[in-house]
C-alpha cells in the first residue's frame, strides 16, 4: 500500500525521538503546505522542493502519544512538553536559549533580550555593546551572506558586524567593501618584519607602485614588494594596485 503524505513525512525521524539536530522538541510540525509532518521547517525545506512557512503552522503531533493537535507547548492528551520555549507566532518549540520574539525582526532571536537591542535602520538586533557605535547600513540583514551566501537575517549562524558596517557569517576581509574584518595589527606587524627580511631582486629594488588602500581609501605610492605594498596613511597591508609599476628615477 502506498504511504500517504503524513506518513512519509513521519520517516524523517523515528517514533517517539526527541527533536532534531536543529531543536530539541517533543512534537512535529504539520505542514500547512503538504500536509506531512516534520521535526522542524529546516527538516521539511531539506527534503521537499518547496519551503514551509512558519507563520501558517496550525497543528502538531505529539512524538509520545501521536495525537494530532493545536500547536501549543504542552500537549493536551498526555502532558508532554514540546519545548521550554514556544513562539506562538513563529511557532518554534526548543529547550530554553533565553530566546525571544523581537517585533520588528519578526523572528525569534537568541537572548536574553536584555543583551540586545533593535536598531531601526539596520533592522537588525545587535549587541547591546554596538547601540551608538556602529556603522548603520538600512536593512543591512536582508541579504545574503557574500560568503557562504546563506540568508543573514534568518539563519541561526551568528553573523559579525564588521567596522564597514556589513554583515559576514565568516571571513576576513568584506568583500563588499574590501574593509578588513577584524582587527590586523598583529599580522600588519608581522607582515613588516617579513618584508624587511625578504628583499626583492635588483631588477625590482627602485620599483614603486599606486595603490589604493581597501582600509582608509587613501591612495599613495610606495615601493613594489610582492609580499604585499603597506598604506602611507593608515600603515595597512590590505591594498590593492591603482597603477602600472615604474622605475623610480631618483634611486636609479
Amino acid at each position: 500500500m502506498a504511504a500517504t503524505a503524513q506518513e512519509d513525512g513521519v520517516r524523517s525521524q523515528e517514533r517517539g525521538q526527541r527533536g532534531c539536530e536543529h531543536y530539541d522538541r517533543g512534537c512535529l510540525l504539520k505542514a500547512p503546505c503538504c500536509d506531512k509532518l516534520y521535526t522542524c521547517r529546516l527538516c521539511h525545506d531539506n527534503n521537499e522542493d518547496h519551503q514551509l512557512d512558519r507563520f501558517k503552522v496550525k497543528e502538531v503531533q505529539c512524538i509520545n502519544c501521536e495525537k494530532i493537535q493545536h500547536a501549543q507547548q504542552t500537549c493536551e492528551e498526555c502532558s508532554t512538553l514540546f519545548g521550554e520555549y514556544y513562539c506562538s507566532i513563529c511557532h518554534l518549540f526548543d529547550k530554553d536559549k533565553k530566546q525571544y520574539h523581537c517585533e520588528n525582526c519578526g523572528i525569534c532571536r537568541i537572548g536574553p533580550k536584555e543583551d540586545f537591542f533593535h536598531c531601526l535602520k539596520c533592522n537588525l538586533c545587535l549587541a547591546m555593546n554596538l547601540q551608538g557605535k556602529h556603522k548603520c547600513i538600512e536593512n543591512v540583514s536582508r541579504q545574503n551572506c557574500p560568503i557562504c551566501l546563506e540568508d543573514i537575517h534568518t539563519s541561526r549562524v551568528v553573523a559579525h558586524v564588521l567596522p564597514c558596517g556589513h554583515l559576514l557569517h565568516r571571513g576576513y576581509r568584506c568583500p563588499l567593501c574590501m574593509h578588513s574584518a577584524l582587527d590586523m595589527t598583529r599580522y600588519w606587524r608581522q607582515l613588516d618584519d617579513e618584508v624587511a627580511q625578504t628583499p626583492m631582486p635588483s631588477e625590482y629594488q627602485n620599483m614603486t607602485v599606486d595603490i589604493l588602500c581597501n582600509d582608509c581609501n587613501g591612495r599613495s605610492t610606495v615601493q613594489f614588494h610582492i609580499l604585499g605594498m603597506k598604506c602611507k596613511i593608515c600603515e595597512s597591508y590590505n591594498t590593492a594596485q591603482a597603477g602600472g609599476r615604474r622605475i623610480s628615477l631618483d634611486q636609479q
